[in-house]
């Protein structure tokens, strides 16, 4: 097992720059996930990593060692493809056993009749047979060995794209979003699968996804990529409650986190649509800030309140979206053209209709706040002040 280090990597291709001074340490034993959107450098980066590209600048290490100017087979990594990449003519059985015959037998013993009469050649291919079978019964395909790839379902396929991966017993597994093409259903399950394998092998994962439920899901750590920039690395829970910039507030979570536009005054206070909210920033300069606010964040009432307070915020219900075991409800905020999402139970929802008015307040303590560049202000201390102020009025 080991760990891996990037240091300062970036790579253009042509006038484009695609990875911009990207640092990272992925620890022995982790599993990482690389999220982003197409074309944020994820994929090339994975690919820097194995050797099948190389960085203009930056350094990769692997287990400590510097694999610069390492050739990919001899990184002891193993790459797990979007494409899958099984070869059709062989079996599953055969398509296990290439990347162990290609390092365990000569070229010559690797020759489908002299071969295998080569003196030392049998035993060779008896414990790669034995390996293969292993590697088949753990991930439950051991009955498929003698099928051809055009005989497996997507999911089939994916779990002999992993096994080949794992028959090596690489120091490192690089997966670019094996499971884009598989249906929901498959992905859920054979992301599980996925999980629990890297906690069966202690092997350090790094994934790929564009799939921000994948990377949650999967992963000890997230790193965030944005225009070739990996701009935070953390747990997925501080990922979704701290992000570092507005644009992975913006990017992680399902619905996107509502955006309102805010004022700092010359007391510190926060000022929304016109009113103060709970919220002070002590230091800070006043200016403009921007407030996020989960959809979880929000609190809905069916009649509109006489008194509102200064979180209050009178709307009119556009769309709803019922999903079973929570609702999200589309509002557009009176007097405005700001449009927010909300997320409800059903026994709430079910009182609402189209174009009913509501109130809508916010829970203070799950306002983001960040500045007019987009970093995030810690006001933690400072809310938690305000809010006792609020209690005690």
């Amino acid at each position: 097992m080991a760990g891996v280090e990037l240091a300062g990597v970036s790579k253009s291709f042509g006038g484009t720059a695609v990875l911009r001074q990207v640092s990272l340490s992925v620890q022995d034993g982790e599993f990482l996930t690389l999220v982003g959107p197409s074309g944020c450098g994820k994929s090339t980066l994975l690919r820097i990593i194995a050797g099948l590209e190389a960085q203009d600048s930056g350094e990769v290490r692997i287990g400590g060692r510097n694999v610069d100017a390492v050739p990919p087979k001899r990184r002891d990594v193993a790459m797990v493809f979007q494409s899958y990449a099984l070869y059709p003519y062989m079996t599953v059985a055969e398509n296990l056993a290439l990347p162990l015959e290609m390092r365990r037998l000569t070229r010559m013993a690797r020759l489908p009749l002299l071969g295998r009469w080569l003196p030392g050649a049998r035993p060779i291919r008896q414990q790669i047979a034995h390996d293969v079978r292993a590697v088949a019964e753990a991930l439950s395909i051991a009955h498929l060995l003698g099928r051809r790839p055009a005989q497996l379902s997507g999911g089939q396929r994916q779990r002999v794209a992993l096994g080949r991966a794992m028959v090596r017993r690489p120091q490192v597994f690089l997966m670019d979003e094996p499971l884009s093409n598989l249906d929901a259903n498959l992905r859920v399950e054979t992301r599980t699968e996925i999980a629990e394998l890297h906690r069966r092998l202690e092997s350090t994962f790094i994934y790929v996804t564009h799939d921000q439920v994948e990377a949650m899901t999967m992963a000890d750590r997230v790193a965030v990529m944005l225009g070739g920039e990996v701009i935070q690395i953390a747990s997925p829970q501080q990922i979704y409650d701290a992000p570092a910039e507005l644009r992975v507030a913006q990017f992680i979570g399902t619905p996107k986190i509502n955006v309102l536009a805010g004022t700092i005054n010359a007391g510190g206070a926060i000022e929304v649509l016109g009113a103060a909210w709970p919220l002070k920033l002590s230091g800070a300069a006043a200016g403009p800030v921007s407030l996020g606010v989960r959809a979880e964040a929000w609190e809905l009432e069916a009649e509109v309140n006489k008194r509102p307070q200064a979180t209050a915020l009178s709307a009119r219900v556009r769309h709803l979206e019922h999903l079973g075991a929570e609702t999200l409800v589309h509002l557009n905020i009176a007097a405005t053209e700001l449009s927010v999402v909300a997320r409800t139970a059903p026994a709430v929802a079910a009182d609402l209709a189209i174009g009913a008015r509501v109130t809508l307040r916010v829970k203070p303590e799950h306002v983001l706040v960040f500045d007019a560049a987009g970093k995030r202000l810690d006001v933690k201390s400072e809310r938690s002040a305000a809010l006792r102020q609020v209690a005690n009025a």
